[in-house]
């Protein structure tokens, strides 16, 4: 798995992996992304920010897509748990899907240990990686604690109203 940062030459193809996303999301009765996050302008703002990623597969193939943003995150701002580390020197992975094509390959897997080294290898001034998932994302909770995220707290309403997420925080140092 390699990850190769998005250009805005990539947002059509960024904008049909995460509906695609969003509806196996639906699928499986989550109902995350099931509203307008994350919007067009998001993933704009994620390619002109640097923060954008397509995840290529060892044959060369797209099979999904993250950003990974430099915090501080306002995100955070309200959530209700404690860190494992105070810092603003942190990294967040946001957005993550494997397009439904190429499910059920491990790739998702694959990906997070990229995202994961990736940071640790070009950032090793870096804290913590931070992350959240909706409530009912059993998937992508799993996929959290096997990398080795400890769960630090719960957002309310900050994606949509009504709507819980869990969040998760692995130590670097």
């Amino acid at each position: 798995m390699k990850l190769k940062q998005a250009t805005m030459e990539d947002f059509d193809q960024i904008i049909s992996i995460l509906k695609d996303g969003a509806n196996q999301l639906a699928e499986h009765g989550v109902d995350q992304w099931q509203g307008d996050y994350p919007s067009p302008d998001q993933i704009k703002e994620d390619i002109e920010n640097g923060w954008a990623y397509l995840a290529i597969s060892q044959d060369k193939e797209t099979v999904g897509a993250a950003a990974i943003v430099q915090g501080p995150d306002h995100v955070y701002d309200q959530m209700d748990g404690k860190w494992l580390i105070e810092t603003d020197n942190y990294k967040v992975i946001h957005r993550v899907a494997i397009h439904s094509n190429h499910t059920g390959k491990g790739y998702a897997t694959k990906l997070y240990h990229e995202i994961i080294d990736q940071i640790k290898t070009n950032n090793p001034d870096i804290d913590s990686i931070r992350v959240d998932t909706h409530e009912d994302n059993k998937a992508m909770q799993h996929l959290i604690d096997k990398m080795g995220f400890k769960r630090v707290g719960t957002l309310n309403g900050v994606y949509r109203k009504g709507e819980i997420s869990y969040v998760y925080e692995l130590l670097l140092k």
